[in-house]
């Protein structure tokens, strides 16, 4: 079973240890945080967490939300080293839009993926999000190198609550 929470202070040590871990796991996808503190202080950041012990499997974040009449923003997520594979972020994206759609009361939700992360764009096709397009050039991945990107968006009004299994 998971948890979705958000991060603590008292997570910084683990995860710092978390994506040293998986630099080669998301190489060349993301970059590691170049400020933990800002990074855990992130008003809309998540974790995806074990409920049996706490440990910290992946990251959600929302971020660039606008309201008003638009009521949309971006995701964007990672799983660590050695939790790949197990179906984690699976369920954990679930746990993410209900966040999303019945908390924040978003409209949209928009991720943006490289075409060559396979397993990033099996994540959210299977959670619903549906491919919008191709942006060229779209992100500065790390602050290095202009990445193409595949827009993938779920509507409020395509999403439905998780069934207790």
């Amino acid at each position: 079973m998971l948890v979705l929470r958000k991060p603590r202070i008292t997570d910084l040590a683990e995860i710092k240890e978390l994506y040293e871990q998986s630099v080669s796991l998301h190489k060349p996808w993301v970059c590691s945080p170049q400020n933990y503190e800002a990074y855990l202080n992130q008003e809309n950041r998540y974790f995806i967490c074990l409920a049996e012990n706490g440990k910290i499997v992946g990251t959600f974040n929302i971020s660039g939300i606008v309201r008003g009449y638009f009521q949309s923003a971006y995701l964007g997520y990672e799983v660590f080293n050695p939790y790949q594979g197990r179906g984690y972020m699976s369920k954990g994206i679930l746990l993410l839009l209900q966040e999303a759609f019945e908390e924040l009361n978003l409209h949209r939700l928009e991720a943006n993926i490289q075409p060559e992360n396979v397993a990033s764009i099996r994540l959210v096709s299977s959670a619903g999000f549906i491919k919008e397009g191709f942006s060229k050039n779209y992100l500065r991945v790390g602050g290095h190198e202009w990445k193409d990107h595949e827009r993938w968006a779920i509507l409020n009004s395509s999403w439905s609550e998780p069934k207790n299994s």
